[in-house]
């Protein structure tokens, strides 16, 4: 009897040790460290990030420029599916998409912004900025920080300015080289009330319509010509449609880069600072190769089409900033006069700094 006792109890015990062992680990233990700020990266998770351009444009290798470094930086656990040439969402349609949660990064241009607030239409007044140098400061002082400040009411967080270029204009209608050449044209431009009443002194017609329906606007010959960055009028072929360029760097085109406030407060710390060091090397690295790009493919059209292109000499240029300069005056009670006083200061600084 006493055998069979302690048999018994042996066997209990082994038992009760053979479940301790199988199956302590599978619980935390009270002494174990836990940090829950890497429970988001131990599964990969999937970001998408859409717009309208090609990929051989500013924006479109920031874009994968971006995914590359939020790839490395979380050592696979990240993922940014880019989403070129309007290929998921319009630019029409993208900020409803984040806002719905369809997407959480885009890029539009910033001429699309003036519907969330008319702050926005400051970036599209005519001869805003001279250079990039004007672009910078600008877009990294307060003229920035007001314009991702107005994006609040929205629940919309700024993320990072990207930059294209200047924008030229090209036609079917003869050489562009005076503000009365365009008279009697239609041209397509983005959505921007700002940017058609600078063409209604020009006595021309400003179409307002998406991007990527412009290359058949110009086929079907509906419009005389558009308004772009060099880079745009590239990787569009645009210069196929056209037959005349002007080089006026009139306008500026770039890119808020932009997210959901109420998905970015809900990600983990390590994502965001992730996200965050990505996208301010990827902006640093946008600044110094969208001026290279647009100079090297206005190269390249100059060699491989038959489109003319004439660029705007210092007088010719002055003709127009007098032309246009009513526009500043028409959307002072609208902007705002404290946001076009920086730019007017802008524009003293910058213009008189290159002999303008």
């Amino acid at each position: 009897m006493k055998s069979l006792l302690a048999f018994l109890s042996m066997l209990v015990f082994g038992i009760a040790t053979a479940l301790y062992i199988g199956f302590h680990d599978n619980f935390p233990s009270r002494d174990r460290i836990y940090d829950d700020e890497q429970e988001g990266l131990k599964e990969l998770v999937v970001f998408k990030f859409s717009h309208v351009v090609a990929e051989n444009t500013p924006k479109g290798l920031a874009a994968k420029k971006f995914a590359q470094l939020v790839n490395e930086k979380s050592a696979g656990k990240i993922k940014i599916e880019v989403f070129p040439n309007g290929s998921l969402y319009s630019d029409i349609e993208e900020i409803k998409a984040l806002k719905e949660g369809d997407v959480q990064f885009i890029a539009p241009s910033t001429s699309k912004l003036g519907m969330l607030s008319p702050d926005w239409f400051v970036l599209d007044l005519p001869y805003a900025f001279a250079d990039y140098d004007a672009v910078r400061e600008g877009l990294h002082g307060k003229i920035g920080d007001q314009l991702f400040a107005s994006l609040q009411k929205d629940r919309i967080k700024g993320l990072a300015y990207w930059t294209n270029g200047f924008k030229q204009i090209t036609s079917n209608k003869g050489p562009v080289k005076n503000p009365d050449d365009l008279k009697g044209q239609t041209l397509r431009i983005m959505q921007s009330n700002v940017i058609e009443d600078q063409f209604k002194l020009l006595h021309a017609k400003g179409r307002q319509d998406s991007f990527n329906s412009t290359f058949q606007l110009l086929e079907s010959k509906k419009v005389d010509g558009e308004e772009n960055t060099i880079s745009n009028i590239y990787s569009k072929k645009f210069y196929n449609v056209q037959n005349y360029m002007t080089i006026s760097n009139h306008g500026y085109l770039g890119y808020a880069v932009m997210t959901d406030q109420t998905w970015w407060n809900s990600l983990p710390k390590e994502t965001k600072r992730i996200l965050s060091e990505a996208m301010k090397e990827t902006t640093e690295w946008n600044e110094k190769h969208a001026a290279k790009m647009n100079k090297d493919q206005l190269q390249q059209i100059r060699e491989h089409s038959p489109i003319l292109i004439h660029e705007l000499t210092d007088e010719e240029r002055k003709a127009w900033m007098k032309r246009l300069d009513p526009v500043y005056d028409q959307y002072k009670p609208i902007i705002g006069e404290h946001l076009i006083q920086q730019v007017r200061d802008l524009q003293k600084q910058h213009f008189t700094s290159n002999g303008q």
